[in-house]
């Protein structure tokens, strides 16, 4: 079996780890604590430089819920538009109604848009109304897959949901479990759920390296901690999946 890991990183630093680690796909995000918005041009441009490895930057104008104002459907389908200048290989993306159901018609033009480019709708999807009419919606439109907490907080509530979802898929698009993958989990989710993709962020924290700290910010976490990801945890998901 051929699994493949994604990893959210939120920087370039974070990528460059991710990728020393070993991960197959790269979704890159700014604000994962939000969950995860769209990452500056700059960002985007110079991961496109740096990494061979698939980049597919989130679309996500704002942290929040996925009901997106005129305006902001207008800024994702430009920044989807610049991400196939940069030569991403994909977008994520995830967009809702008032009532819950797919926001089938603009969604279906960001995935024109974004052409050739694949498309994952993201966990917007753990909040529609009814997963497996969204599920038969996505297909329809050529979203080649789909992240899912199996509509709960973390994986290990949804495995059941995500196991139905994927049999309910049958190789039609891609179900990813994703929010709580880990070391000591990803082997059972791809034993019960038949899933060969798995996302993770590892997200870690490590001290700055600023010799200096103000007195009245040194324990800030916002002033002097910084996100990190530990390549030997990438590798160490891989590894037990084996």
């Amino acid at each position: 079996m051929i699994y493949k890991i994604e990893i959210a990183t939120s920087d370039f630093s974070t990528t460059q780890s991710a990728v020393e680690g070993g991960a197959d796909r790269i979704e890159l995000c700014a604000n994962l604590a939000e969950g995860g918005t769209t990452a500056s041009f700059a960002t985007i441009k110079k991961c496109r430089e740096a990494f061979s490895v698939q980049l597919y930057p989130i679309i996500r104008p704002r942290g929040g819920d996925f009901l997106y104002s005129k305006d902001e459907y207008e800024i994702m389908l430009e920044d989807i538009m610049l991400c196939k200048q940069l030569g991403c290989d994909g977008v994520v993306i995830g967009l809702l109604n008032m009532d819950g159901s797919i926001d089938l018609a603009r969604t279906a033009k960001l995935v024109e848009a974004a052409y050739p480019l694949g498309v994952t709708f993201h966990r917007a999807f753990d909040r529609c109304k009814d997963p497996f009419e969204a599920i038969e919606q996505l297909i329809e439109i050529g979203c080649e897959r789909i992240l899912t907490s199996g509509q709960q907080p973390s994986v290990n509530e949804g495995e059941e949901l995500i196991a139905d979802l994927n049999r309910v898929a049958d190789e039609r698009i891609i179900i990813m479990p994703g929010s709580g993958v880990r070391v000591d989990n990803i082997k059972m989710l791809a034993e019960k759920t038949g899933c060969t993709e798995f996302h993770s962020s590892l997200r870690g924290k490590e001290s700055s390296k600023m010799s200096f700290k103000h007195p009245a910010f040194k324990d800030s976490a916002e002033s002097y901690v910084n996100n990190s990801i530990d390549p030997e945890q990438v590798r160490a998901l891989r590894n037990s999946l084996h």
